[in-house]
């Protein structure tokens, strides 16, 4: 644990856990890295032991974060299979679809 942070007990940690996944569901807006970000920091670990617990090197993690690289989908699936997610494949509804396009369209006014 990040040591910024008390010692948490083992409840106070499923806790952090149960609200950083449902807050990272609760926003499917966010990008992997954002996503990521949020995780490690709600659930108060350091990058290097996010990296350890999810089998991966420090560099690649950091790099995700820093949006450097996009990391492969299995990378991403051990970072969040840690929490008992993995990445999926969903439809696009016509409303998102609408959405992106017009948020792409204000992009490109400004």
């Amino acid at each position: 644990m990040d040591k910024r942070y008390e010692t948490l007990t083992l409840p106070q940690q499923l806790e952090l856990r149960r609200k950083a996944v449902n807050e990272v569901l609760a926003n499917p807006q966010w990008s992997l890295p954002q996503a990521l970000r949020h995780l490690k920091k709600t659930m108060r670990l350091t990058t290097a032991e996010l990296a350890k617990l999810a089998g991966i090197s420090f560099r690649t993690l950091q790099d995700i974060e820093r949006e450097k690289s996009e990391g492969t989908v299995q990378t991403m699936n051990r970072v969040f299979g840690v929490l008992g997610l993995k990445l999926g494949v969903v439809r696009v509804s016509h409303d998102d679809e609408f959405r992106a396009a017009s948020a792409s369209a204000s992009a490109d006014e400004v």
